[in-house]
This record gives C-alpha cells, structure tokens and sequence, in this order.
C-alpha cells in the first residue's frame, strides 16, 4: 500500500462518516472532498477542472428542464386524479395501479417529482376510499425507484455512471441498456408489493389522516379591535387571544394596513389592529367565536376557508437546520404549526425551539388558498392540492403544453437512441449525445414558452449537480492513485481461496452488487456510485473478463436502497405523512432488496456475458 492509496482510502472513510452523519448538505460535502483530493494531491490541480467537463450534470439539468415542464403541464397530476376518481376501494388494485403509475414516470422524469405529485393525490384516493395512506405511499417511493433502473435518464445515477464509463475509455450507457434487467426487476418488486404489501405495510395514518374531514377544514376570523376593547395596550400573549390551550391560533396582524413582522411575543395590542385567527383543537371543542370576540371587544369582519395540513420538509428546503422561530414560521409562510411528526412520534411541545429535519411533517392551519403560494416556495412537499388553480398555474395545464412536453422528451429520447443505432450500422451517420439531444429539448420548451427562463432554472435541482460534480473527483482520486484497482485485488485475493476459479466471476458479481446495495442505504446513490464503479472495472480487469456485467450491477444496485427510510429521499417524502416507523422500512424493504439482488444477478450474466 503507497502513501496516496492510503490518503485516498482515508479520504473514503471520512466520506463515508461524514455523508452518514450529515456534517454538511451532500453539496457541500461533495465539493470539500473535491478541494481535499486536490490540496491531498490525490488529484494534480491541474486536473481539478477535468471534473467539470463530465456531461453527466449537464445533462441532468436539462432533463430537469424538461420534466418541470411535464410536471407545470399536470400531466402526471392528471393521470393521477384518474385513478383516484376511477379506483375502488380494493387495497391491493390501488397499490398495483398507483405502483405501476410511479414506476413508468419515473423511467422518464426525476424521482422525487413524480412522487411530490402523486402524494397529495394519493392522500386524496387513501381519504375518500377509508383505506390506510401508510399501505399505499410506501409502494409510491419504492416504485418510483424501480421504474428509474429501466433507462438512461430514470435517475441522475445512471447518467454519472454513464459519463464516469466515458472517462474510464469505456462505451457509455446507452438509453435502454439497463431496461432489460431494470424491467423484469420492476415486475417482481411491483408483483410482491401488491401481493404481500396489504399484509407487511402496517395500517398507519399520519396527523391529519386521523382527522375527520370536518376536523381538517375551520374557518379563520378575520378581526378589528375597536376603540373601546379591553385589550388594547396589552401584550397579545397576556390577552384572550393568547390562549393557545383554548384552540385560538393566531394566523396574521396588521395594523395601519400592513402585516406586523414581529413575533406575537414583542406585540402590544393596539386600537384598530386587525387579526387573523383561528380557532381549532384536535381534541376537544375549542374557543367560542362569538364568546371570544365579545370578550375582548373585538368585531368580525369577514371568515376565510381555512385547512389543516401536512407540510413535509423538502430535502432542499431553506429551512433545515432552522427552528421555527429563528425561520418566522408564521409571518413568512402564513400558517401556523400545531405538531410535528418526526420518527413516528408526534412532537407537540416546545416545537418553535425545535430544529427541522429532512422529511418532518409539519401539521399546520393555513389558509386553503395559501396552498398555491406554500407549493410555490419549494420547501415543501404538499400533501393538498388547491381546488381550483392560480392563473399562473392553469396558464400552464393546457394540453398544448402538455403535448409539447412530452413531445421534447420523447424527441430527446428517439434522437439519442436511434442516431447510436444508426451510428453502429454505418459509421459515417453520426451518433447524437444524450447531453446535446437533452440541451436542444430544453431549449425547445424555453423557445414555445412552455417555460420561462425562470422557471426553467427553478426546476433544476443545483444540490444534486453541484454534488456530482464534488464526487467525480473523489473516482478521479481512486483511478490516479490506483486505490480502485488495490481493492479489487484484495477482494479477488480473499475471494480465491474459497471460490473455484470457474466460478470467481459470478461470486465476484453477487459479492459486489451486494456490498454496493449495502452502502447505497447509509450514502446517497451517487456516492456510491462513483466509488464503485472504479473497484467493478479494476475487478473485471482483474479477473480477465468482460467488465460490462460488474458495471451493470454496481449501477443498478445503487439505486435499490429500500430498507432504510433514509436510504432515498423519497423515503422521507412519504415517511411522516405514512406515519411510518423506522421498522417498517426494514420489515418491507429487506425482502424487496433480495429479491432485486437475485433477480438481476440471476439475469446479468445471461445479457452480458462475461
């Protein structure tokens, strides 16, 4: 072992920890161990820059150009409301339907859209059918998964690994390469959710799923404190309104027409303010309305229709790490939180000193037309859809827009795949990259105004490029120092004193898909990827055979984290709305994860040959 395989080992482990126990967003993190290969000289600084010059990223920005543009049109959400209208009320044809929905939209669009558009419409089926959410949102996330393994662009995975393989001086992937092992291991992972979901999901409900309907609507009041009420001069907190044990929420204060921006404890009432509020317990009655404002003197100017909701904490939310107070919850998104749901525990004390998490659902009142506006922040993942759509929003759902879309997509994909096709029956056509073919249907959007520059950049999820390109260094550091291919001897040394030679390759195959399948539930799928897919090739080096098979398994091994919740961000969409406990995941996913090890280890050696 030299000197840099030892610092690039070093590198890894710390990656590994550091990734496990969330130091930093994944972006930060990605970029610091590419400063620190660099400033290690793991990587010459000359060659820093070789990183940005992968096509992978490019080409996941302007796939997520275009499936903003799918998911502005309502497409998705359309195809959705069909099935909850038309669904019955049968649990294992609703898992079935909505699986195999999640699972064919994610082939083609980014994972964690399809499903912040089927949740609030699953929730909706799962409402109005009395059926369990728990039994139906689990299925969502671990379909959307397997539909992505079916093609080139499913997930941001398979494109790294694709460019990474181009680096490598290997043939990229092409469209539909993966599809005939992602495929066969889509139809097992749906069939056993469908057969074996209703008896394995707990029925679970999150906060609001065990509300009635009545419960999750009330009304807000709008209030002016007249010139005689016995409040003014008073801090708020020391007046009726104060009292949040008795159900009285205030939502907004203005005064002299504008909204006060002060916390309500550093607000003295004063004469003419006005008051936003509600009035709502999940047990028990609350307050009087008409008790309450003759009390302290106040006069009813109009009522809103208001909701109680679910509000899951996006992965890129602003408001990680922040506490509701710190973050002025309720001035800068107009709703106030009764709980919050974290670990399958409902937390409803002391939640303004409560720093939010990944995946918390909060429970909130808001207004019901505030929804559109809370979507539009991005911070959430709404588990309600407003009845009636903005302007701004209803510009976009015309089926105008919604053929164009999908018409850029599926230009994108029919370019890449058959100009490589042609490519290899006569050479002098030539074979269109997916980043360029990608690129031209983006701007295609941009130039029918499907989309708006601004829109267009708001679809793009910067995180995860700016991840990809913090990760490539670190396989730029493995190839280098020649730490991937001081691995692979050691696994092949250990392996070939128990394993007959004829057989090295195919216990080599099972080993690394299943070591792969292990990291990908504590790191992201991209991580794993990038330090993988060097130990596979240097491995098949190795071994003398084709490395195809070994790339395969490490690609799509890197997406089937279904054991542990925070194994995929997904996950954590579903986790607080489902109600779902840490041991549901690993009684559910441990068994999909074998059967997606087998399945495809059973086949890739029958497609690719060693």
């Amino acid at each position: 072992m030299t000197l840099e395989i030892f610092l690039t080992l070093l590198v890894i482990v710390l990656t590994l920890v550091a990734f496990i126990r969330e130091w930093a967003p994944p972006d930060v993190l990605a970029l610091s161990i590419l400063c620190l290969v660099v400033w290690l000289r793991l990587v010459p600084a000359e060659r820093m820059t070789e990183v940005f010059k992968n096509e992978a990223p490019l080409t996941i920005a302007a796939l997520f150009v275009i499936g903003g543009a799918l998911e502005r049109s309502g497409a998705v959400d359309h195809i959705g409301r069909i099935l909850r209208d038309r669904l019955s009320g049968n649990v294992r044809w609703a898992i079935l339907a909505f699986s195999l929905v999640s699972a064919f939209f994610s082939a083609w669009m980014n994972n964690t859209a399809i499903v912040a558009i089927l949740l609030p419409v699953t929730l909706g089926f799962a409402r109005s059918k009395d059926i369990a959410a728990s039994r139906l949102l689990m299925p969502l996330s671990y379909c959307s998964i397997l539909g992505g393994c079916c093609t080139l662009i499913g997930t941001s995975t398979n494109l790294l690994v694709s460019g990474a393989l181009r680096d490598l001086n290997i043939a990229p992937l092409t469209m539909f390469e993966l599809a005939p092992i992602g495929i066969p291991m889509a139809i097992a992972g749906i069939g056993y959710l469908t057969i074996f979901g209703p008896r394995l999901i707990p029925a679970r409900s999150s906060i609001t799923g065990s509300l009635e309907i009545e419960m999750r609507t009330t009304q807000l009041h709008h209030l002016l404190v007249g010139s005689n009420s016995p409040i003014i001069g008073k801090p708020l907190f020391d007046t009726a309104l104060g009292r949040r044990e008795d159900g009285i929420h205030i939502m907004e204060v203005r005064r002299k027409g504008a909204r006060v921006m002060l916390p309500l404890s550093a607000i003295t009432v004063e004469k003419n303010d006005r008051f936003l509020v509600a009035l709502h317990r999940r047990r028990g009655r609350a307050a009087s309305s008409e008790k309450l404002f003759e009390e302290i003197g106040a006069e009813e100017l109009s009522t809103v229709e208001g909701i109680v909701t679910e509000l899951v904490v996006r992965d890129e939310s602003s408001l990680i790490g922040r506490t509701l107070a710190r973050a002025d919850f309720r001035q800068h998104y107009n709703c106030v939180v009764l709980a919050v749901h974290r670990n399958g525990v409902n937390i409803t004390d002391r939640i303004a000193d409560l720093p939010l998490e990944i995946g918390d659902t909060l429970l909130v009142i808001t207004a019901r037309n505030n929804l559109e506006s809370l979507d539009a922040t991005r911070d959430f993942v709404m588990t309600d859809t407003p009845d009636e759509p903005t302007p701004e929003v209803a510009r976009h759902h015309r089926p105008l827009h919604v053929a164009l879309a999908w018409s850029a997509l599926v230009g994108v994909v029919l370019t890449a795949t058959l100009s490589d096709l042609l490519n290899r029956m006569n050479p002098a056509i030539p074979s269109v990259p997916i980043h360029y073919a990608a690129m031209i249907g983006a701007l295609a959007l941009l130039w029918l105004r499907v989309m708006t520059p601004r829109e267009a950049y708001a679809s793009i999820d910067w995180q995860v490029l700016l991840m990809l390109y913090g990760l490539l260094g670190l396989g730029m550091a493995m190839q280098n120092t020649g730490t991937a291919e001081w691995l692979a001897r050691g696994m092949v040394g250990i392996a070939e004193s128990v394993v007959p030679a004829p057989y090295m390759a195919i216990v080599m195959l099972w080993l690394i898909f299943l070591l792969t399948l292990c990291l990908t539930e504590v790191l992201s799928n991209n991580a794993t990827a990038v330090m993988m897919i060097p130990i596979a090739v240097s491995l098949a080096v190795h071994l003398g055979v084709n490395p195809r098979p070994f790339i395969i398994g490490c690609t799509v091994a890197s997406s089937c984290a279904f054991a542990m919740p925070m194994g995929y961000q997904t996950h954590m969409m579903v986790y607080g709305p489902g109600g779902y406990k840490f041991t549901d995941f690993l009684r559910v996913g441990i068994p999909l994860n074998l059967i997606c090890w087998i399945t495809a280890c059973s086949l890739i050696p029958l497609i690719w040959p060693f």
